[in-house]
This record gives structure tokens, C-alpha cells and sequence, in this order.
């Protein structure tokens, strides 16, 4: 999705952010900091995530630090309406490549869903 709405709307973006890499030069207000938060959230560690949400804090303000978690929330939603509905993944983009790209298959979840990353 990110991808094809890149394409559409003519916007270059990082996905090396999305493996973990810090970017220097970035069209997003706080993106490693952002990108850090995200990463400690879905990693369950509550230390990593009580750093993240205080450098957060410190490099921006309480406002961008409730929307990022008001976002993660969002998307942990959505996620899970999509998964409980079992709505089909569009494969219509080169799927191999997108999954080369962004690592899929580092994260344990990917066990899961072995024949959609083969």
C-alpha cells in the first residue's frame, strides 16, 4: 500500500526506516524518533518503550507523542478487524519483492503465514 500510494502521489520514501535504519535526511517531522516508538511498541519491552516515549518527548512534545500512539492504536485495530474478517491480501504488486525489501520474514508472526512468503 505504501508503495503504490508513493507512486500515485509522486513521494519518495525510506524504507530503510521501516528495517530499522536511521535516515538523515527525511520529509517526516522526527521520523527515526517516530520509527523508534513504533519499533519499542510492537516489541513489548517496557523499558525500550519507556525510552522511546521519552526521547519522543523530548525532540517534540506531548501532542506528536499522543498522536503516535493514538495512530499505533488505529493500526493495531485495523489489523485485527482485517485478521478476525480474513480479508484477502491484493497480491496484484510483485510480492517477493516487497517481502526481500521490508524483511518479513525476521519477524516471528511470519511463521503464520509461511505460504504467502514463499
Amino acid at each position: 500500500m505504501l508503495r503504490v500510494s508513493s507512486r500515485v502521489t509522486g513521494t519518495d520514501i525510506e524504507l530503510g526506516l521501516v528495517n530499522g535504519e536511521h535516515v538523515a535526511d527525511n520529509q517526516v517531522p522526527y521520523a527515526n524518533e517516530l520509527s523508534a516508538f513504533a519499533e519499542a511498541l510492537v516489541s513489548r519491552d517496557e523499558g525500550q518503550l519507556s525510552r522511546a516515549r521519552d526521547t519522543l518527548l523530548s525532540v517534540a512534545n506531548s501532542d506528536v507523542l499522543v498522536d503516535a500512539a493514538g495512530v499505533a492504536a488505529n493500526f493495531q485495530r485495523m489489523v485485527r478487524i482485517a485478521d478476525s474478517t480474513g480479508i484477502p491480501i491484493d497480491f496484484s504488486q510483485d510480492r517477493a519483492d516487497i517481502i526481500e525489501s521490508l524483511g518479513l520474514r525476521r519477524f516471528d508472526s511470519a511463521k503464520h503465514s509461511q505460504h504467502l512468503l514463499e
